[in-house]
């Protein structure tokens, strides 16, 4: 299993820590569920979506856990468009798959069909040239300081042993002096400067580069989701009709929600069993893992000694509702992109707007976003800004513009 996942999960899930008073062990190690974790060319890493500089086509990248592709998984983008966050009209899906040999068949809806050898780095391109994909080895883009961030999580814990206490909505009332330690762990490892545990690390990854009248049908702004479905062995390659979906077996919208923000406090068989239903889970019931996140985000909102200052967090409400609003938002895991803006340069910039935030930035996610430490710093005090884990940046320059856009491995 790609250490990636498997490190930020142990991270993330620290925080089950003794949050719950039942047993931190059981927390330690939620990494994904077994199904996933059993075929890593299933194992979806990290999601990325971000519009053209000539606002001309929509780029995409999911890389993958295992280092080759199978040819009994489907590896699929869906993208809903419409004119609101949350509210979405058309879907178009792009869907490939792999014969045995690694050749690559994808398409885009109806529209666009490729197929052939996408290994080398211009690519495959469909006839019209709406449609351009990419499939092979590459540098994960990701970076995160693992040690440093696990070291925080661990002060937090030792706070809460020794009498931090939860308000009734979740958050831990930590001193200010503990506070000051947990940010300050974050941005180190191992009380020096700070390091990217990831450096170096090869993913498999399928990257598109998309006509944006291919996928926006409904409306400017585009939510993106990934997943993986198993199926039989993929039928021949020159199929031109686009294939049915099999079973899912994993999806991404958001980094880390699906990971860190379902079940965390639960036994383990009890957790991997409710994510198992989320990463199945058809689109119509996302709304059901609400309450799970909802009660999670308790977690993060304590990091900076003050509660209720979280992202979209209304101290208004009862405390059992505080996050009501933030968990509803990301139960709807989609990655939203404004096709309408050429400039991207801001994680969650779409969900900010859509909030009130004002802005004019396509949102979504490029290689080069430091997309952990804007979430983080959100969950813990409602800026963009203010929690770090001292890396912020990749040990190679990725593109966001020249395809295939990582770097070669």
């Amino acid at each position: 299993m790609r250490l990636l996942k498997e490190t930020i999960r142990t991270c993330a899930l620290a925080a089950a820590w003794t949050l719950s008073s039942a047993s931190v062990a059981h927390a330690s190690d939620h990494l994904d569920t077994p199904t996933v974790i059993a075929d890593p060319a299933a194992d979806i890493g990290d999601l990325y979506a971000w519009t053209s500089p000539d606002g001309r086509r929509l780029n995409l990248v999911m890389d993958i856990v295992g280092r080759q592709f199978s040819d009994k998984i489907q590896y699929v983008f869906h993208v809903d468009s419409g004119r609101h966050v949350g509210r979405t009209t058309a879907t178009t899906s792009i869907v490939c798959q792999f014969d045995v040999a690694g050749v690559a068949e994808c398409w885009a809806g109806d529209a666009e069909h490729v197929a052939g050898d996408a290994g080398k780095e211009q690519g495959i391109v469909s006839p019209s040239g709406a449609l351009r994909v990419f499939a092979g080895l590459r540098n994960d883009p990701f970076f995160n300081n693992v040690k440093g961030t696990r070291n925080a999580y661990d002060a937090a814990t030792s706070a809460l042993k020794h009498g931090a206490v939860l308000d009734r909505a979740g958050c831990a009332a930590f001193e200010p002096a503990v506070s000051t330690d947990i940010l300050d762990r974050w941005r180190h490892t191992e009380g020096g400067p700070a390091k990217d545990f990831l450096a170096g690390w090869t993913t498999t990854a399928v990257v598109v580069s998309v006509d944006l009248n291919v996928v926006n049908r409904g409306g400017p702004l585009l939510g993106v989701w990934g997943v993986t479905y198993a199926v039989p062995a993929s039928a021949a390659i020159k199929q031109e009709k686009i294939p049915a979906m099999g079973k899912p077996v994993d999806r991404v919208g958001r980094t880390l929600t699906g990971n860190a923000l379902i079940g965390p406090l639960d036994p383990e068989d009890v957790s991997d069993r409710r994510k198992e239903q989320y990463n199945r889970a058809a689109q119509s019931d996302w709304p059901q893992f609400t309450a799970d996140i909802e009660r999670s985000l308790g977690l993060y909102d304590a990091f900076d000694g003050v509660c209720g200052n979280q992202w979209l967090a209304d101290k208004q409400m009862k405390p059992s509702r505080r996050y009501q609003a933030l968990a509803r938002l990301l139960a709807d895991d989609r990655l939203w992109v404004d096709s309408r803006s050429t400039v991207c340069t801001r994680y969650l910039a779409v969900e900010q707007n859509a909030a009130g935030a004002k802005n004019t930035d396509c949102g979504g996610r490029t290689p080069n976003y430091d997309a952990i430490d804007v979430y983080r710093s959100l969950l813990v005090n409602g800026s963009e800004q203010g929690v770090d884990d001292g890396v912020d940046h990749d040990e190679k320059t990725h593109s966001a513009t020249v395809f295939p856009f990582l770097a070669a491995p």
